[in-house]
């Protein structure tokens, strides 16, 4: 697997995803956001991302695909990861990413990302790197999910791990 930064926002980077296999896809075409991705033979998961509008030394994550027939490799997380140690070498010292589902939430705390007990936008929760990382904090986010119209598959992760620690930080890709 290769991780490739291909720009950062000002680069006005374009980069055309697959809708049939990617959701977001088209969030991908804007020129306005910095792309990261990976892949083997072609993308198969990338991330869109700008800087805060607010606060100049904060990155957005703003878009996370992972191509539908590879997901759950952990490519999400480690792809975030790649992007976090990028954003740091530039000298941003904090990244966000809001999220919507607990499977996305999940995947940030792989990649080092903490929740900030934010709530904002449609249901998104706001974490954070760096930050609180402690089990009460992890838990905190997984209990705001439990008040939402889940999924099957979604109520079943939250049973698993609602008592849970966090889970462990995935080492830094390559």
């Amino acid at each position: 697997m290769e991780f490739a930064l291909l720009g950062w926002p000002e680069d006005d980077h374009r980069l055309r995803l697959d809708h049939r296999q990617f959701a977001y896809a088209g969030k991908f075409v804007m020129t306005s956001t910095g792309k990261a991705v990976v892949g083997d033979d072609g993308v198969v998961a990338a991330v869109a991302f700008d800087a805060d509008r607010t606060d100049p030394d904060t990155l957005c994550v703003r878009y996370v695909t992972v191509r539908r027939d590879r997901r759950g490799e952990r490519l999400g997380p480690r792809l975030l990861r790649f992007v976090r140690e990028r954003a740091r070498e530039r000298g941003y010292e904090r990244v966000t990413i809001s999220v919507n589902n607990p499977f996305s939430y999940q995947a940030a705390y792989r990649a080092g990302f903490s929740f900030t007990g934010v709530e904002h936008g449609l249901a998104e929760l706001t974490l954070e790197w760096p930050g609180d990382r402690s089990a009460e904090r992890y838990r905190a986010g997984l209990a705001v999910f439990r008040e939402r119209d889940l999924s099957d598959e979604e109520q079943a992760f939250l049973d698993e791990h609602i008592d849970g620690e966090p889970p462990d930080v995935l080492d830094a890709p390559t």
